[in-house]
């Protein structure tokens, strides 16, 4: 599928805070916990469990949460197909970004081992 202009514009103006219960909600329906979810988010953008706490009772937008993210240099190892996109395929940084997020969300909720989604 091809990303539009429209889906990267969606995808700066979301706020992590509106996707955030319904990650938690994925991986503990499928017996993960909330800490483990908050290891992957960590892994991937470097931040601590007060920064995510932060950016999310600030509402803050994917276009600030990943600004002020330090993207982990194996996160382009992350490749597949989320929500229809093949990342690999994604050209707009921003929306590969949130993609990344999503597909690490989804191997925790499938229950991948944890040394595999975080590209050990």
């Amino acid at each position: 599928m091809e990303v539009t202009l429209e889906h990267n514009q969606r995808m700066a103006k979301m706020t992590f805070a509106s996707v955030y219960p319904h990650y938690i909600r994925k991986v503990e329906k499928k017996g993960r916990t909330k800490e483990e979810l908050h290891l992957v988010i960590k892994w991937l953008t470097g931040f601590n469990d007060i920064k995510i706490k932060e950016l999310i009772d600030n509402n803050a937008t994917f276009e600030t949460f990943f600004s002020q993210a330090d993207l982990n240099p194996n996160a382009h190892l992350i490749t597949g197909v989320i929500c229809g996109y093949r990342i690999e395929e994604v050209k707009n940084p921003l929306t590969k970004k949130v993609r990344y997020l999503d597909k690490l969300v989804d191997e925790l909720a499938k229950g991948k081992k944890m040394e595999k989604i975080l590209r050990k």
